[in-house]
């Protein structure tokens, strides 16, 4: 998870790895592909590799034996670099990150996923840093592995980005992602490959990405095959207004790290200067905004007591609601409108972030809209962890998609 990952792109070396696509050709630096979006060759994961992760590496990293279809072509996986803005800063450019893995097959055209990563604390825990993203390792190898393209943004403020991290901040979420799937279309384009099918998948914080993701495809008109998520916590004021007012005892020490990184985004990206400092402790906030920042922090250092980290005014519901930060974290929703695509939302009946009803919420407005929308799932993965609900939720991800 921690190993560093080999950048070739010089050289006889970057020869042989792209010799493959003869749309690629030897270059040192970046392949630039139209104006501000590029990308570069990371490495190349064969068989052995990707069947490794599927067997031995996700077990361990979910805590549970999942069983798995097995890799069946190398992947090449690659770095693209891309122009997007800030919505929320008045559109203000940027520049972003994410991943593009494509499989070691003839063909010119595969269907294609757009996977969303959860909640990470480094700021290279992402798609385009393979090698320390556990998450993505199984996406690519179960989906990239199986003879599909797999594609994943950073979100703003991760991989490259030299922004602060925009933590659960909608419309960035959303224009990261929109953007990465413009830059990934004009890269395969260049390659001389392209996609057939989308299909949109996110574990965690992810899920809510998705859902926000596929909600602005649907109003752009963009078609999506399917969209599948795993404890997804599709209205974000439900979920911590549950760490405050109904906490459970299975509740995972480390969400005050979703407080300390929501208020400090939202400071950011909204423009509401103190708002951290509003809702954090004084003894607390500085461990808090080394955390956010990335900077040299002790990681034991950072509360996991609620009441150590949150001033006690929030902890009052009514207060916590007509709250600046409450009444950001109630608009962060991504649920309510008239969903069109087929939408899975896997959750786990013992998940220690996500509640069992917060996992089925999505299902339930939309079916409590008229005669129901029948088009969301909510879809049980068992008795599993966080963690096991992600892992057990990709292969039936990828069934029902190769199902449709």
């Amino acid at each position: 998870m921690k190993t560093g990952l080999v950048r070739i792109a010089v050289g006889v070396a970057a020869a042989a790895a792209l010799a493959w696509s003869p749309a690629v050709a030897q270059q040192q630096g970046p392949v630039q592909v139209v104006s501000g979006v590029s990308y570069d060759y990371i490495d190349r994961w064969d068989v052995d590799r990707l069947n490794k992760i599927l067997t031995t590496d996700t077990p361990q990293f979910a805590g549970i034996p999942v069983s798995y279809t097995p890799a069946t072509n190398a992947v090449r996986l690659y770095r693209v670099t891309y122009s997007s803005v800030v919505p929320e800063r008045g559109n203000r450019p940027i520049s972003a990150t994410g991943l593009i893995a494509v499989p070691e097959l003839d063909g010119a055209s595969f269907p294609m996923v757009s996977y969303q990563h959860g909640t990470v604390y480094d700021k290279q825990e992402v798609p385009s840093f393979p090698d320390k993203s556990p998450e993505t390792a199984l996406m690519i190898a179960q989906f990239a592995g199986q003879g599909r393209i797999l594609i994943g943004a950073d979100y703003f403020g991760m991989g490259h980005s030299t922004e602060p991290e925009g933590y659960m901040v909608k419309q960035s979420h959303q224009q990261a992602t929109h953007d990465m799937l413009s830059a990934s279309r004009a890269v395969l384009e260049h390659m001389k490959l392209s996609a057939t099918k989308l299909f949109l998948a996110g574990w965690s914080q992810g899920g809510f990405v998705t859902m926000a993701f596929l909600e602005r495809l649907e109003n752009a008109g963009v078609p999506v095959a399917a969209a599948a998520t795993a404890s997804a916590p599709v209205d974000v004021f439900v979920a911590l207004n549950g760490f405050l007012s109904f906490p459970r005892k299975n509740d995972a020490s480390w969400v005050t790290t979703l407080f300390i990184l929501s208020s400090f985004s939202f400071e950011n990206y909204y423009g509401v200067p103190g708002l951290a400092r509003a809702l954090i402790t004084e003894e607390a906030f500085e461990i808090s905004r080394k955390a956010y920042l990335r900077q040299p922090y002790d990681a034991a250092d950072i509360p996991t007591d609620l009441r150590k980290l949150i001033r006690a005014e929030y902890f009052d519901p009514q207060f916590f609601a007509a709250s600046a930060y409450g009444r950001l974290v109630a608009a962060t929703t991504a649920y309510r409108w008239i969903v069109k695509t087929p939408v899975r939302n896997y959750y786990g009946e013992s998940d220690e972030v996500i509640s069992v009803r917060l996992g089925r919420l999505a299902m339930t407005y939309q079916r409590a809209i008229g005669r129901g929308n029948q088009q969301v799932e909510a879809v049980s993965t068992g008795p599993t962890t966080h963690r096991g609900t992600f892992a057990t939720a990709v292969p039936q991800w990828k069934t029902w998609f190769d199902g449709l």
